[in-house]
């Protein structure tokens, strides 16, 4: 026998016109529709009407039995069912009444990418974003290394502000004088924040050749001022390589996009031709990048241990170690402000298994794991997955990683238009501390 159970969901929606000179109030009201189950032991029996309805808002349904006219699902099936659509269908009826009354035209496609990057809004995580298609492309330009900009690794931080995180090395950001904690605060005198970030940065691109002009607030400074920064092509060349005072083999790696591990090698092998007795690895201003690079060139450097590991949200653990392959040499690592993400994995690794010393300023400190997820009409999104932990159980986001070894770079030292090696009074603590080892 069949039990008949009526399910009626109501949804109100309220819109509420006040007219500044009357103070007049006008109330829209509208019902969801009224839907009808049966219920018996076996399950639900709805109309066919409704679940094509509800599929059409909630994908997840798998089985549904005919039954004459109606289809019958399971009880869990039909309480998800229910449940999700009452939000979707919401979300569509306010659509529809907006569609029917706002008081201007619009554009409809920004309408859909708000909602959907609202979304990711919601988790209050500046690293977690949706992108149209415009935002994924110029996303995916970044990691392949090549676009017009001034040059500048930027991100939304808990101040509501978007911060420079690091200045790229030997483009028209870094020769403007940027730096790692500068808070852009207009773009050709427009005002932006950490939610128009993507429009901020969108600016800033464009052209070789043209220019762009952008207001930064340094707290060193006080006052806010203009930067005038003519475009460039952008083309990253994330390692070089070269020998200080002829026994100390020198790498730099501005970032890790998807090459750096195999350039890293190369460099690695040229330093060694030469026969060092001491390395250093300069990490300043690196904002990070592929976490899979930074394990590949650990795997180059420090032999057989754990590099980092990763849990998410249900603890589970997933650990990067690194092979047999090290270098035998006293190593230093620089690290400053800027250095972030896979930067600090690099210095946590190495710090953590005293296999070098860590020379400079505290990092940025970021330690939570970003999945890029493309999707089939050119949109992507990334969210935060995971963090991540050094091989000593630190997680350092909101942290960073304090230095073996503090030494700040005084004010002084970016005012020099041609900084020398003997200006750089980081490079010469690191190639003291390399000296003093190997007379030990």
């Amino acid at each position: 026998m069949f039990n008949k159970k009526s399910i009626i969901i109501w949804g109100i929606v309220l819109l509420l016109l006040t007219n500044g000179a009357t103070g007049a109030v006008t109330y829209y009201s509208t019902s969801m529709s009224q839907i009808t189950s049966l219920e018996s032991e076996d399950g639900i029996t709805i109309s066919k009407e409704d679940y094509d309805y509800y599929q059409s808002l909630h994908s997840g349904t798998k089985e549904a039995i005919e039954v004459g006219d109606k289809l019958l699902i399971s009880k869990d099936e039909f309480e998800s069912m229910n449940g999700d659509s009452d939000t979707f269908k919401k979300v569509k009826e306010l659509r529809q009444f907006i569609l029917e009354n706002y008081y201007q035209d619009f554009d409809e496609e920004l309408f859909i990418d708000g909602i959907l990057k609202g979304l990711f809004m919601s988790l209050n995580d500046p690293y977690s974003v949706y992108m149209n298609q415009e935002d994924f492309s110029k996303f995916t330009e970044d990691n392949e290394g090549v676009y017009g900009g001034i040059g500048i690794i930027v991100a939304p931080t808990e101040d509501g502000m978007i911060t420079v995180i690091a200045p790229i090395e030997d483009t028209p950001g870094e020769r403007a004088g940027l730096m790692s904690g500068d808070k852009i605060i207009k773009v050709e005198d427009k005002d932006v924040n950490a939610e128009l970030m993507d429009e901020a940065i969108r600016m800033m691109r464009g052209e070789p050749g043209t220019d762009v002009n952008i207001t930064i607030y340094r707290e060193s400074k006080g006052d806010p001022f203009d930067v005038a920064i003519t475009r460039e092509e952008i083309r990253l060349k994330t390692v070089k390589s070269r020998m200080l005072n002829d026994d100390i083999g020198y790498i730099r790696i501005s970032m890790f996009d998807q090459i750096t591990a195999s350039d890293f090698k190369v460099q690695l092998e040229e330093v060694q031709k030469n026969n060092p007795k001491g390395l250093v690895i300069d990490l300043r201003n690196n904002p990070g990048g592929s976490l899979g690079e930074v394990v590949d060139i650990a795997d180059q450097l420090l032999g057989s241990q754990m590099v980092v590991y990763t849990e998410n949200r249900a603890g589970q653990r997933r650990e990067f170690k690194s092979g047999f392959l090290k270098v035998d040499l006293p190593m230093v690592i620089l690290t400053n402000g800027g250095s972030a993400s896979a930067s600090e994995i690099l210095a946590g690794a190495v710090q953590d298994s005293n296999s070098g010393t860590i020379v400079g300023e505290t990092t940025f400190g970021k330690g939570i794991v970003q999945t890029v997820i493309p999707l089939d009409d050119e949109t992507g999104f990334k969210l935060t997955t995971s963090q991540y932990f050094t091989p000593n159980g630190r997680n350092i986001h909101g942290i960073g990683i304090e230095p073996d070894v503090m030494i700040e770079m005084p004010e002084s030292y970016y005012d020099i238009e041609e900084p020398t090696d003997e200006d750089d009074v980081q490079l010469q603590k690191a190639i003291e501390v390399l000296q003093t080892q190997l007379e030990e």
